[in-house]
């Protein structure tokens, strides 16, 4: 689905749904009360938002595995496989397995660190405990209270912010905002330019980060493009782009997760044909593309840089040692 409208803004659809949305929280409170989380014997981050979708949970869970693959740390994602079939723990392979099956976040992730796929997070985790890893890193899982985390790392994308600070489904919250932040152990603002949370709790440590093209695509400077994604926040992507210089003669937003048919590939060939244009999508669409179509659209990736990586860094060597010591 392409995230609605009204979740920017209080209005008269948000405001009837407010009633969906008690029902909604009462769930969560009620499976939060009973749920006992279980401890694993290594230690788990987990990297989570407080909205639906398109906060930038996955480049901080890849730039953070990142960071454990540079210092030898035998790291391993697990995800939820959002958009796929599989249910049961799996060892994601990106040369045998395809988003249908393991959903595109995990196919990106495991391009990093081995990563496990299941509906069961709990068993997912002792699934990578078995393989093993050494340390465990959550793509999403914040309000799921079924495991226990030692870091969680909450995202927030400052042109996104809250929406209109609601639940869902009148809004775009999974839970109310201070009572999500209290939770967590840190906190990563995406994309800080002109934004500051004001729910902000004393003492929790704030890490500032922004997305970049990489060097690679500044080959798209000048030239005439089509650009195309099927993501919570398709804008980001455009801007992206246009920052990169490329000229956007149209763009194309398909709802999250779109899984592309050949029909959608060549519609998107005719419109590029006709107006001598190169097809562009990103990273994790690429993942969802029909194989024969690959060769032909230009994949343009990005990535996170923080301004604070080392202390970053601190705080994950810090857990660590709680499980060596």
């Amino acid at each position: 689905m392409k995230t609605p409208k009204f979740w920017n803004s209080n209005n008269i659809i948000s405001w009837l749904l407010l009633p969906f949305s008690l029902c909604y929280y009462y769930g969560f409170c009620v499976r939060k009360y009973l749920a006992k989380p279980e401890k694993l014997s290594v230690p788990i981050i987990c990297i989570g938002n407080l909205t639906a979708g398109g906060a930038g949970k996955t480049p901080v869970a890849l730039a953070i595995g990142e960071m454990l693959r540079e210092k030898g740390i035998n790291g391993f994602y697990i995800s939820r496989g959002y958009g796929g079939s599989q249910k049961e723990p799996l060892l994601v392979d990106v040369k045998i397995h395809d988003a249908k099956l393991v959903g595109d976040e995990p196919l990106l992730l495991a391009q990093v660190l081995p990563t496990i796929v299941g509906n069961n997070r709990a068993k997912t985790a002792k699934f990578a405990e078995q393989n093993g890893a050494e340390i465990i890193i959550m793509d999403d899982g914040f309000q799921n209270p079924t495991i226990h985390k030692d870091l969680s790392i909450i995202v927030v994308d400052r042109r996104l912010s809250f929406g209109n600070e609601k639940l869902l489904p009148a809004g775009p919250l999974r839970e109310p905002v201070r009572a999500g932040l209290k939770r967590a152990d840190a906190i990563v603002l995406v994309n800080p330019a002109t934004f500051m949370p004001t729910h902000l709790p004393r003492n929790v440590p704030v890490f500032i980060a922004r997305t970049e093209a990489k060097k690679s695509m500044l080959t798209l400077d000048g030239k005439k493009i089509i650009a195309f994604c099927g993501i919570a926040n398709p804008n980001k992507f455009y801007t992206m782009l246009a920052n990169c210089g490329a000229e956007i003669f149209a763009e194309k937003s398909f709802a999250d997760h779109h899984n592309y048919t050949n029909s959608d590939i060549e519609n998107l060939r005719e419109i590029a044909r006709k107006e001598q244009a190169i097809l562009v999508t990103t990273s994790k669409d690429a993942t969802r593309l029909p194989v024969d179509s690959k060769s032909e659209i230009i994949v343009a990736e990005m990535e996170l840089l923080f301004e604070n990586k080392e202390k970053l860094e601190e705080l994950i060597d810090g857990v660590i040692k709680k499980y060596t010591a």
